[in-house]
């Protein structure tokens, strides 16, 4: 897959930043799935109890991780299943490979799956001559368009019909219509074929069930039913943190999970899957492979700062929410995964932190990522321990420690400080218009090269209260004798007491 422009997210976001339509149409989208998300969680009424409940099966079940793996792989192999682990990710790729190979196969078709993403699946096929193909229609866009996903649950958020429309007509060897029925008529019809005609089917599995063994996939296609019941062999891959203890705890994530990805009270489907075609089964695979994925994960087992990542459920909530992602898209962020989760996940599972050192600046810290988050994952804070974590081993550029320590002076002293605020206030008279400053040049360009900055009032805060205290103290009623009398009998003791020390 091609790379996004410029090797830092500085660099790939002022891109994105220049692709005008790029920009409103992850805002368009974005807006509309968060909306989405706050009349589907206001309809359900108690919320917040609901993600309180998340987030406590999610710890337990990552807090006693080793158990609940016995007890899935166990019931897993009880079913008829065959269960690889996958230490990293070029494992997890030849472990695939290895049972297409032994299967003779000629073509796989794939469900939406992000881990098959992260261990780049598609190109280790491609690589021995088998065609794999995606059924999922963001995803069979992105592939022809040879992109990786801009979006964990939209991976096509970044295109329009208009560009859609190329993409097919290129493979359908006419000119398609850039009308959102005739798109998707072909996508249907090409892609009923390659079910039809496929191998293998590859999933991955949106939870794994420990007390069974099952896999539970949430779609809104069906095409993932498609994938796992009509090809004779079937691949999934699941990170090792997929899993939940059991069928009841799936009616949480059933419930928190589509109205924080897309608003939805459920997706449109939900396959549990325990195991291979049985003898009384219509349908199914023949024989059935989990690949379970480590590929850093298990890092972060143990760490107090970054443990509750693998809480994550996969929305995409966070990325709606997330001011920076709305934006500049996820192809800004290297990796598989962008916003707040990727900017967060992508170095967890990467131990060159030099690499992906400059990630965890693509955000504002507003922690909307953490009210967004079914599960409640601090990401803002874990974006704050990476950015220490930096500073610690010595990643820092000179200016920004020269910036740092003029701050840290200018911070110790309130004497200096007004100063500081006195000086920007004679300074940017130059600069402001109508109450905003917009030029684009020394430090300020990078704020206001896609921003204003508001102008700093004539007085401050602190200038402006002793007329705001006393505007206030005008403004109510006069103390009760008691009560004043009491007040002053409560601060003459502290004077006393503090003359006594």
């Amino acid at each position: 897959m091609s790379k996004p422009q410029g090797s830092s997210v500085k660099e790939r976001a002022e891109t994105a930043l220049k692709d005008e339509f790029l920009v409103n149409a992850v805002k368009f989208t974005t807006e509309k799935l968060k909306n989405g998300k706050k009349a589907a969680t206001a309809e359900h009424g108690n919320w917040e109890e609901w993600r309180e409940r998340g987030r406590q099966i999610r710890a337990h079940t990552i807090a006693h991780l080793d158990y609940y793996l016995n007890e899935f792989v166990n019931n897993a192999r009880e079913q008829g299943v065959h269960v690889h682990f996958a230490p990293e990710a070029k494992d997890a790729a030849r472990i695939a490979v290895e049972i297409a190979k032994h299967k003779q196969a000629k073509s796989v078709v794939k469900s939406k799956s992000m881990v098959s993403e992260e261990v780049h699946i598609n190109e280790a096929f491609e690589d021995i001559g088998i065609e794999s193909i995606e059924s999922d229609l963001g995803e069979y866009i992105i592939q022809l368009a040879n992109e990786p996903p801009s979006h964990i649950i939209i991976p096509a958020i970044h295109k329009n019909r208009y560009q859609i429309a190329d993409l097919l007509s290129k493979e359908a060897g006419e000119t398609l219509a850039p009308d959102t029925k005739i798109l998707a008529g072909f996508a249907r019809r090409k892609l009923r074929d390659k079910f039809l005609e496929a191998d293998i089917g590859l999933t991955g599995a949106n939870f794994g069930i420990a007390e069974s063994g099952s896999i539970v996939i949430f779609e809104n296609e069906g095409n993932a039913r498609m994938v796992s019941t009509v090809p004779k062999t079937q691949i999934t891959l699941m990170g090792m943190e997929r899993l939940i203890p059991t069928w009841d705890d799936l009616e949480v994530m059933a419930t928190l999970l589509p109205r924080s990805a897309t608003g939805q009270k459920l997706t449109v489907y939900m396959s549990g899957i325990t195991g291979p075609r049985r003898t009384a089964d219509g349908d199914g695979p023949e024989e059935m492979h989990i690949i379970i994925v480590d590929n850093g994960r298990s890092l972060q087992l143990g760490d107090p700062d970054f443990q509750e990542l693998l809480n994550c459920i996969r929305c995409g909530a966070c990325l709606n929410a997330c001011p920076v992602y709305r934006h500049i898209g996820g192809h800004s962020y290297p990796g598989t995964y962008s916003g707040p989760i990727g900017a967060v996940l992508t170095p967890a599972l990467n131990k060159n932190t030099e690499e992906w050192q400059d990630i965890a600046n693509a955000s504002s810290l507003c922690g909307a990522c953490y009210e967004a988050c079914p599960v409640k994952i601090p990401l803002h804070d874990m974006l704050v321990y990476l950015r220490n974590r930096k500073v610690e081993r010595g990643y820092t550029a000179a200016g920004e420690k020269l910036a740092m320590k003029g701050f840290k002076m200018l911070m110790k002293s309130s004497g200096r400080f007004k100063q500081a605020v006195k000086l920007g206030q004679t300074g940017q008279k130059l600069l402001v218009r109508d109450g905003y400053i917009r030029s684009q040049f020394g430090p300020l360009k990078g704020w206001t090269a896609y921003r204003h900055i508001p102008a700093l009032p004539s007085k401050s805060f602190r200038e402006r209260w002793p007329q705001l205290d006393a505007e206030v103290g005008a403004s109510l009623p006069p103390m009760p004798e008691a009560m004043k009398s009491r007040m002053e009998s409560i601060v003459a003791g502290r004077k006393e007491r503090g003359m006594k020390r």
